[in-house]
């Protein structure tokens, strides 16, 4: 086909798109263990890192100096407004936990689904057979044959 370009031609051909992968890889490879960091501070944040509240249900914030960096950096928003009566109202959202999670759970390995081949041992398929009923003739004391069924179970 005349005009037909390769898919890897707008990136300047293989080669060079995968020297700019390879420079990205580098990148990740040398800050994995901050990303992996950050993720593990936002999964372990809690909201009573950041605000209390009482038996009445009276909601106070902790003051910035007592919240710790890691707990900060989980702060996904904050709003502050005034209801209609004038008070002010804060909004408070933190970053999703459970996607956190589902990111850290998927990297270490543990959504993966065990490898088909591997060395753990097979399940061998069993069949049980119960035993034949025999029947047997004897003669009881008297002298008079009889017929007995017996399963030797």
């Amino acid at each position: 086909m005349a005009g037909s370009r390769s898919p890897t031609g707008r990136f300047g051909g293989v080669k060079a798109l995968e020297r700019r992968l390879r420079g990205r890889n580098d990148v990740i490879m040398q800050n994995k263990d901050a990303v992996s960091q950050a993720l593990l501070d936002i999964a372990s944040a809690n909201l009573t890192d950041v605000v209390t509240w009482d038996e009445a249900g009276n909601v106070q914030v902790k003051p910035s100096a007592e919240i710790p960096d890691h707990v900060a950096r989980a702060i996904k928003k904050i709003r502050v407004s005034k209801n209609d009566k004038g008070e002010p109202t804060l909004e408070l959202e933190m970053h999703d936990k459970i996607s956190v999670l589902r990111v850290l759970a998927k990297s270490a390995g543990l959504l993966e689904p065990p490898p088909t081949e591997s060395n753990a041992p097979s399940v061998v398929g069993i069949k049980m057979v119960g035993p034949d009923v025999v029947e047997t003739t004897y003669e009881d004391v008297s002298g008079t044959p009889a017929v007995r069924k017996r399963d030797d179970t």
